[in-house]
């Protein structure tokens, strides 16, 4: 089980000093990077709140999450592209490359104009399931309308960050993150504040900003190469065996990304049955928890990127030191956060809405969010070495096995507990992942230690 240390990123660490330095190394501008995602979120329920009708807050936040729902079951257009990229990184498979970005770019822009092409058909799908109200629907379909224009735009950008998370370079991930949640930011304030184009002055500026972030990404992408240009990885475009490979990988990811993405999707729903008031609430919590995910995802990205690199340079050794090292930096961050929540969640909430009604029924729930990190991290932490070594199919059985528990115990107590159910199911989702995946990481150090002989 001897591992290889012939990468050159093993000859760099050669102390716990060097790891702890080279995980901060790669994740502070993640961090930096993640933070701002939610911060988009935050900002349009922030200049929607700055009006006392809830409604508003409602309709982005329903129109936002129906375009979650469509776009998180694209996920592997990044989290595949990250694995295959740092595992060719990994074993310095440099015609590889730039093959693997453009195939992935070819089957994003793809299907972009596929969402774009059968928009009317998701549409009425997407408004049957969440069932609105007359008046929150007629503004949710005003950002609907808008919004789905951006589709090609975003799925590219997914790509983009995919390839520069495989090649570690996260300082480019934060100056692309940094240039669409900024940008998205700005035409918020001025569509909505200085315009008055309320609803439909959000998705507008979503729609642009995804597209400006396309543009800048591939520009990032190219620069990313650097010394690792080669002219060789672009004719292999339509080579059937990678092909094959990225499609297997896709459809078990879609597969997990589905079921993750239950918990979040029927909690918008649930919170649309209760009432409008509530479904307010949710919207303004989710940007807190969606903040945090972001936060944390940061480790995970790192971890995905550290343990794809050695898996590919067939190190098993530093692999399992990159799963600890970002793993306790992980921790300690959830710690903070969760404490942070439990201290300040009432002032967060209050600078997110002016609405009393809103701002008292936060109080109410808000310890589960306090809770949340404790339990998300390491689901989010051991998705990230499971991507990062393409161990998909492991992952997609435990995020099966989850779900079904999930729904299980949602159906059992929702009638008694109503939206105190929707957290109590979200954070019993999280903490079974965390537990089923970790009874299946010693397979990835195993299937690494046999690559090694």
């Amino acid at each position: 089980m001897a591992a290889s240390t012939t990468d050159p990123l093993s000859l760099e660490l050669n102390s716990r000093r060097d790891w702890h330095l080279h995980v901060w190394r790669l994740s502070w501008p993640v961090i930096l990077a993640n933070v701002t995602i939610p911060m988009v979120g935050l900002v349009d329920v922030f200049v929607m709140g700055r009006d006392p009708n809830p409604d508003y807050i409602a309709a982005v936040a329903l129109g936002a999450a129906m375009f979650s729902a469509v776009y998180w079951l694209f996920g592997f257009l990044r989290m595949g592209t990250t694995g295959l990229t740092a595992q060719a990184y990994g074993r310095n498979a440099i015609s590889e490359l730039e093959a693997i970005f453009h195939r992935a770019l070819f089957i994003a822009a793809l299907l972009g104009l596929l969402i774009i092409l059968g928009q009317w058909p998701l549409k009425s799908m997407l408004f049957a399931l969440f069932d609105p109200s007359a008046d929150i629907g007629a503004l949710a379909l005003t950002y609907y309308d808008i919004r789905v224009w951006g589709a090609p735009g975003l799925l590219i950008h997914l790509v983009e960050l995919g390839v520069l998370f495989g090649l570690q370079r996260m300082d480019y991930t934060l100056i692309l993150s940094i240039g669409l949640n900024v940008t998205n930011i700005i035409l918020d304030y001025v569509f909505v504040l200085v315009f008055d184009l309320d609803v439909f002055g959000v998705a507008l500026g979503t729609v642009i900003s995804e597209w400006s972030a396309a543009l800048l990404g591939f520009f990032l992408v190219r620069s990313a190469y650097g010394r690792h240009h080669t002219t060789k990885g672009s004719h292999r475009l339509l080579d059937k065996q990678a092909l094959r490979q990225f499609f297997s990988l896709s459809s078990n990811l879609v597969l997990r990304t589905f079921f993750v993405q239950l918990p979040f999707f029927a909690g918008t729903v649930l919170a649309t049955q209760i009432g409008d008031l509530t479904l307010a609430l949710h919207g303004v919590l989710m940007q807190l928890f969606f903040l945090m995910t972001y936060s944390l995802d940061a480790f995970a990205h790192t971890a995905e990127s550290l343990t794809g690199y050695f898996y590919g340079a067939k190190n098993p050794v530093n692999l399992r030191r990159a799963s600890i090292y970002s793993s306790a930096w992980g921790f300690l961050l959830a710690i903070v956060t969760g404490l942070a929540f439990l201290i300040f969640g009432a002032d967060f909430v209050a600078i997110m809405t002016v609405a009393p009604e809103i701002q008292n029924m936060a109080h109410e729930y808000m310890p589960w969010l306090a809770l949340a990190p404790i339990f998300c991290v390491w689901a989010f932490l051991l998705d990230g070495i499971f991507i990062g070594t393409t161990h998909i199919r492991a992952m997609r059985n435990a995020m099966f096995l989850s779900a079904l528990l999930w729904a299980i115990v949602l159906l059992l107590t929702f009638d008694a507990w109503q939206y105190h159910a929707v957290w109590l199911c979200m954070n019993l989702f999280m903490l079974t992942r965390a537990l089923l995946l970790f009874r299946s990481y010693p397979q990835i150090e195993r299937a690494a230690a046999n690559t090694a002989l």
